[in-house]
């Protein structure tokens, strides 16, 4: 085991689950930048740009509930690792398939998908076991923190990439960087404390008594979970989320290229603002939430709040960013957004943990499937309205909709305590 200079055990689990998210992202946001000359040299419509845009989120579909049930019984160490190795080779393997053709693209794309689909549920199983109560808030924000910089990353890198190596290299580049992190992940980590052997006993003792679950999982109560209102709170909070979240991932290069006007090699640097801002707002809203909750008030309060700021949020801003006409105004509407967006790492992001503590992996997988439904419909049906309007207004517009839907079911039925035992 890497010793890490005597840095805490669980901080360490942390960390590489951030690291983990962030390779997650630049592999699957690579692609929203390099398809625009992909689409260009092998003569993509809109349309067929959707269609292979979605195509990862069907993989990611599949296996999420499955990885979260295997990261519950199995660990979070291994079904973590073995999804970074698959989804790191097939996204090295993406420019070959692309020359076989649209049909072994699209295969390829969605065999990655299967990859990236373990991950946040084996975090959050991960969490559960390694992460006290009072810094699970924090500890989700950290690693969702991920998403933006992993996007920022591939925004800036993947367009310098594409223009002196071309398109192919952004994918062999960035393949390599998942089988070296599976390297550090494990000689560092295991799937319980109790298991590490370089964990102090003043940590274990931290952990287990801030409420880490320490046990092995017994059958899933598939139908407490099920038909649980609170738990239904989270489904339709992280669909709404996602719809917003995989829009933007794959869509905002195109916006701001076709839509703002921007030249293809300044995309990178417009298209990163709102990702950097959230980034910051996410390890800034998860403590946020963890003192309040230190402080004293209800969980379920903090949550609602933080989720109001969110939803209510990026709402708004995408209501009005389809109304302007500047790159830079639009960019700093987006920004605003992004950055009071980022509050729902406090609310439902987090919740699985507070009503399903013992089955956070697997709620996890059942949510975000729900959540990755988006990714397939919301992304096609993105290239369907530019192929037939042209209306970016009318793509935010429906994205700030729905954000609003998800605001009010969650405000209803979200709780703040263990429902499922």
């Amino acid at each position: 085991m890497l010793s890490w200079g005597g840095i805490q055990r669980r901080y360490v689990v942390v960390i590489l689950a951030f690291v983990s998210v962030f390779v997650c992202y630049i592999d699957r946001v690579n692609i929203s930048v390099a398809i625009i000359p992909m689409a260009e040299e092998l003569g993509w419509d809109y349309t067929t740009t959707g269609w292979v845009l979605s195509s990862f989120f069907v993989g990611y579909l599949l296996l999420q509930i499955v990885g979260g049930r295997l990261a519950d019984r199995l660990g979070g160490k291994l079904v973590l690792g073995i999804g970074v190795v698959a989804w790191s080779v097939f996204t090295m393997l993406t420019p070959p398939a692309a020359w076989l053709g649209l049909t072994t693209l699209i295969i390829c794309r969605i065999a990655m998908g299967m990859g990236e689909a373990v991950t946040f549920p084996a975090i959050f199983s991960l969490y559960t076991r390694w992460v006290p109560l009072g810094e699970r808030s924090r500890s989700v924000g950290i690693a969702n923190s991920g998403i933006p910089l992993g996007t920022v990353f591939a925004l800036l890198v993947t367009p310098v990439i594409v223009i002196h190596l071309g398109w192919e290299w952004a994918f062999y580049l960035f393949g390599v960087v998942g089988l070296v992190w599976w390297v550090v992940w494990h000689f560092s980590a295991t799937a319980r404390p109790q298991e590490h052997p370089l964990i102090s006993p003043e940590e274990l003792q931290r952990i287990e008594e801030g409420g880490g679950q320490s046990g092995e999982q017994g059958a899933t109560p598939w139908g407490k979970l099920l038909s649980c209102p609170a738990v239904w709170a989270i489904v339709v909070a992280h669909f709404c989320n996602n719809w917003t979240l995989y829009v933007l991932l794959s869509w905002l290069p195109t916006y701001v290229t076709k839509g703002l006007g921007v030249d293809y090699a300044s995309v990178g640097l417009f298209s990163m603002i709102p990702h950097v801002a959230s980034f910051l707002a996410l390890n800034f809203f998860g403590t946020v939430a963890d003192r309040m909750i230190s402080g004293g008030m209800a969980v379920v309060t903090v949550r609602r709040i933080m989720q109001t700021i969110g939803f209510g949020g990026i709402a708004c801003a995408l209501f009005i960013v389809g109304t302007v006409e500047t790159v830079w105004l639009a960019i700093a509407i987006m920004t605003v957004g992004n950055t009071l967006g980022a509050a729902v790492t406090g609310g439902f992001a987090v919740n699985h943990m507070d009503v399903a503590p013992k089955y956070a992996g697997t709620l996890m997988g059942i949510t975000n499937t729900a959540g990755t439904i988006p990714g397939i419909i919301g992304v096609t049906i993105t290239g369907m309205i530019l192929e037939q309007t042209g209306s970016w207004a009318l793509v935010f517009g429906v994205a700030g909709g729905i954000a609003l839907f998800g605001l009010v079911f969650f405000l209803i039925f979200a709780r703040g305590t263990e429902q499922v035992a």
